[in-house]
């Protein structure tokens, strides 16, 4: 799938809903941006932990999704986020997921999200298993 493809399936999706924005996207790596906007944040202007992991969690889909063959679907099994540091509202976060284990029925991904002063805000480790096309 390329890059365009990709924005065009996750646009009126739960990720194009938070505004995540991919910038890179390869069998191996994923790279993205998400606005921190009111929206997504605690009520002290600090980005959501769950924000923060549906942002990782849709780059590790991402990058599972650029390794599957026709007709195999994914979904997450697991998830694990480990939160360092906030990020403020008016802020951009950026994600850098990488592929740990790249398996015939799973995947397990981690991803960094790093404030827009590149400091380290969380980093999710997950695993996504393949699923094979059902008959009809």
């Amino acid at each position: 799938m390329t890059l365009e493809s990709l924005h065009t399936l996750l646009a009126p999706l739960f990720p194009g809903l938070m505004g995540v924005t991919l910038l890179e996207a390869t069998p191996e790596r994923v790279r993205a941006e998400m606005p921190v906007r009111p929206d997504l944040c605690t009520a002290g202007g600090i980005l959501h932990g769950g924000a923060y992991m549906a942002f990782a969690d849709t780059l590790g889909a991402v990058g599972t999704v650029m390794n599957l063959a026709s007709g195999q679907t994914t979904t997450t099994t697991d998830s694990s986020t480990k939160f360092i540091a906030g990020a403020q509202v008016g802020t951009v976060v950026t994600g850098e997921c990488v592929a740990l284990h790249r398996g015939r029925r799973t995947h397990v991904w981690q991803t960094e999200v790093r404030s827009d002063k590149g400091k380290l805000c969380a980093v999710v480790t997950q695993t996504q298993l393949i699923l094979e096309p059902t008959a009809p």
